[in-house]
């Protein structure tokens, strides 16, 4: 550390002993090695402080550029999804003028079929009303009907032919 050699420390030794005498000399080379102690203590504290500056401040890089990845990635996402809804828009501005095209035609064809039939004709009845054309037959005032009291039966299956 001090590039001092055994002898050097010797001699230190020697004069230290002839100067302080033999009594204080134990008390001198406690107090000395508790501030040698202390010095050191200093020092590795110090060291560990500077490390850990170093390595908050690698880790403060490493969060910057983990930030700068990260908006990197949202940018990239929201340009993507803008992407994909204009073309949903495209696509149903195309969907929605195919429509028109196809409605007069449609119309066209609802007239030939029903016979130029008024629209408010050809709407749907409501639910109600449909239920009950359907499940309430017609009857005939002059016609005899001897099954009223029996209730509808279900419909048999029907087989298809045999190919024998």
């Amino acid at each position: 550390m001090f590039e001092i050699s055994f002898g050097e420390i010797l001699l230190i030794g020697v004069v230290a002993l002839v100067v302080l005498g033999p009594e204080r000399l134990p008390t001198v080379a406690r107090t000395l090695g508790a501030l040698v102690g202390r010095a050191q203590r200093f020092v590795a504290t110090v060291k560990a402080d500077i490390q850990q500056q170093a390595n908050l401040t690698g880790l403060n890089e490493l969060r910057q550029d983990i930030e700068d990845a990260a908006q990197s990635f949202k940018g990239q996402l929201d340009s993507e999804v803008r992407g994909v809804r204009e073309a949903m828009e495209q696509n149903g501005a195309e969907l929605r003028a195919l429509a028109d095209e196809a409605r007069a035609p449609v119309e066209e064809a609802a007239n030939v079929i029903h016979g130029g039939l008024q629209p408010d004709l050809l709407e749907p009845l409501p639910i109600e009303l449909a239920a009950q054309a359907e499940t309430a037959p017609v009857k005939d005032e002059n016609q005899l009907d001897l099954f009223d009291d029996l209730p509808p039966s279900p419909p048999q299956p029907v087989e298809p032919p045999s190919l024998r």
